[in-house]
């Protein structure tokens, strides 16, 4: 692969190609894929959706929404520290190009803005509530209506892959989606596969999938202009995958591992003195013994630890990629960047205890469970309306739930096609419209 190439400022639809040269700096293309994301409905939608505690009542627990804009923020960061090495390494990319180092930092924190934009409500036991519908729910009848690789998509119904289906799916009055630069829609794509063969690698790009059915030749279109490596065989083509997705994934480990953890301790699921002596192991080698003694509180001194943190990775995460760049364009860097960290062993500490006191917590179970059953009880609802409407056998009711929530949804398509469209609109509801449509249909509220 090759950074000119993987810098593409190529939109959905463009006849010419775009250069960099002739950007207006003051509104480079790059930053403009930052707002159209940020202006997004899909984006909005996550500022009630869950990251640590579904249906928080307090404001300490981040939401889906302020984890994308943190970790935007240490994605812009990365971006830029090695995009400037990256451009000295390469200097015909400025040079001859007009590339510049905030380039990098512009796409990464676009592309890190979206990552969770395609997650469903609940966290990811919405994911696996959608796809247990179809797996043994109710929805296990259209099985027979889908080809193995349409069926797998909804059984394992992937946040990733409908990110990219929202960021690039075409509505009335929205032609082309949200129109973002290939360079951001690579840097995105995590997983640059689609959904069979499951996990045929060990490596970290095959871990999970990218995209539908429904968005394969838009992917495959990206992944062509961009030069992603190609790997497989006719029948299962998928791609390495774009370099700066490295950047992204680092930000989203470097938020979760560090802010998921703070959340605890505010919410007093971890032990204040064991979450501050975790966090000094991470960053003892960095700290300033003459700062750290003069903060009296656990609360500032854990906001001075754990700034501390983000910062320490954020040069761990930029050192590493650097250092494997080579073999990152050569498709031969199969892990994510901490992985090969000097800082896993204090990583992996972190994140037991937030499995164990935080994801596992009788409260965020119990709401999980809840999840399930209202994304259960949308999804036969919405899909016996389009079922019987393509049918020709709708009630009213039928019509009404139509009509009222399922607008968009185009019941002449085929059966794979509004099966996907379904899952979609549920994924893009919060948590809190999801449990009120569930509340008005099953006529618990006005």
């Amino acid at each position: 692969m090759n950074w000119e190439q993987l810098l593409s400022l190529k939109k959905f639809g463009d006849t010419q190609k775009r250069l960099r040269l002739d950007q207006d700096d003051t509104r480079l293309g790059f930053e403009v894929d930052y707002d159209r994301i940020i202006f997004s409905s899909a984006f909005r939608s996550l500022q009630d959706k869950t990251q640590v505690i579904p249906l928080s009542k307090t404001d300490f627990a981040h939401t889906r929404l302020t984890h994308s804009l943190e970790v935007s923020v240490v994605g812009r960061s990365l971006g830029r520290i090695a995009g400037k090495k990256v451009i000295e390494k390469h200097p015909h990319l400025a040079a001859t190009h007009g590339y510049h180092f905030n380039d990098f930092g512009a796409i990464v924190a676009a592309a890190a803005l979206a990552h969770d934009i395609g997650n469903p409500p609940f966290g990811h036991s919405g994911e696996k509530a959608i796809g247990e519908y179809f797996l043994t729910g109710r929805g296990l009848r259209f099985k027979e209506q889908l080809n193995e690789k349409q069926y797998h998509d909804l059984t394992h119904f992937e946040g990733n892959a409908n990110g990219f289906k929202l960021v690039t799916q075409t509505k009335s009055g929205n032609k082309d989606g949200l129109r973002l630069s290939y360079a951001t829609l690579g840097a995105f794509m995590k997983y640059p596969k689609e959904s069979l063969p499951h996990k045929p690698s060990k490596a970290i790009n095959d871990k999970k999938f990218g995209y539908f059915q429904s968005e394969k030749e838009i992917f495959k279109d990206v992944a062509e202009d961009l030069g992603l490596l190609k790997t497989g065989n006719e029948n299962d083509i998928h791609y390495k995958r774009h370099p700066l997705s490295f950047l992204v994934e680092a930000a989203d480990d470097i938020c979760y591992t560090i802010i998921d953890f703070e959340d605890g301790i505010n919410l007093g699921l971890i032990e204040e003195e064991k979450a501050l002596e975790l966090l000094i192991k991470l960053v003892e080698k960095n700290i300033r013994p003459e700062n750290y003694s003069q903060l009296t509180s656990t609360q500032s001194r854990l906001s001075y630890l754990r700034s501390l943190a983000i910062s320490t990775l954020i040069q761990e995460a930029a050192t590493i990629f650097i250092e494997n760049e080579e073999k990152i364009l050569s498709g031969e860097f199969d892990t994510s960047l901490l992985e090969k960290s000097k800082y896993r062993v204090q990583i992996e500490d972190i994140i037991h205890i937030s499995i164990e006191n935080i994801y596992q917590s009788q409260d965020v179970t119990e709401k999980e469970i809840t999840g399930y059953q209202i994304l259960n009880t949308l999804l036969e609802k919405f899909c016996k309306s389009i079922e019987r409407k393509s049918n020709q056998t709708a009630t009213n009711y039928d019509i009404l739930i139509s009509q009222t929530y399922l607008k968009d949804i185009d019941d002449n398509l085929d059966t794979h096609i509004w099966l996907i469209n379904i899952c979609s609109y549920v994924a893009s509801l919060s948590d809190g419209n999801a449990l009120r449509i569930y509340q008005k249909i099953n006529g618990f509220h006005l």
